[in-house]
């Protein structure tokens, strides 16, 4: 009886032990659910951080590229005015320079055709005598002539000194020479035919007997 008595106690404290274990197996699983739960929500936390500071840096970088973006544009439009402004002085310039050359060309070319009407003038006053000046129409023709060569000196004609001159390629054409004591050699004897110079551009050469 005293047997039967002790295998019961000795099973009752079998099944404490297991039921103990099995506690024991339970809270540590319970715990460890616990920080796996734990660490998934640290997890999710920090990938939640993350993706805020992806995204607050994507703004902030877009607004950066937005104003490089805008500053190059600003830039390139600068640019591209200096560029225009430039262009529009120089087109400026060329222009102004084109109608000055063609003012200046236009009226060298109405001085030339006037030059042979001066030429008559002053032929024509050679052979008039002292009595026929005081003539009506003779007088009337002389006012005439003394008003083209005012004209021509507004607008900057003006007549090459010539006779008494040392003799200057590029105001006059020499077309005969003397050999004369009383002058000194290359010295204008003799003018044929007036020159003319218009804003410092020579129209007409003079035409000219040279001392040798």
């Amino acid at each position: 009886m005293e047997n039967e008595n002790k295998e019961l106690d000795e099973h009752l404290e079998q099944d404490e032990q297991l039921d103990e274990e099995k506690d024991t197996e339970a809270s540590e699983d319970i715990k460890e659910e616990e920080t796996e739960s734990v660490e998934e929500a640290e997890c999710e936390e920090g990938s939640d951080e993350e993706e805020d500071s992806k995204e607050k840096k994507g703004i902030f970088g877009k607004k950066k590229e937005k104003k490089d973006k805008k500053t190059q544009q600003i830039e390139e439009l600068t640019d591209q005015l200096k560029r225009t402004m430039a262009e529009f002085d120089n087109f400026r310039k060329r222009t102004d320079k084109e109608k000055s050359y063609m003012y200046e060309n236009g009226a060298r070319s109405v001085i030339e055709k006037l030059l042979p009407v001066v030429d008559n003038f002053e032929r024509a006053f050679k052979d008039v005598t002292d009595e026929q000046r005081e003539d009506p129409f003779v007088d009337g023709m002389d006012k005439v002539f003394k008003q083209v060569m005012t004209l021509f000196e507004d607008i900057g004609v003006k007549v090459i000194e010539a006779e008494g001159q040392n003799f200057n390629p590029d105001f006059h054409n020499a077309v005969m020479h003397i050999e004369d004591d009383s002058l000194e050699e290359n010295v204008i004897a003799e003018e044929f035919q007036k020159g003319y110079t218009y804003k410092d551009t020579v129209i007409r050469h003079s035409m000219v007997k040279v001392a040798n």
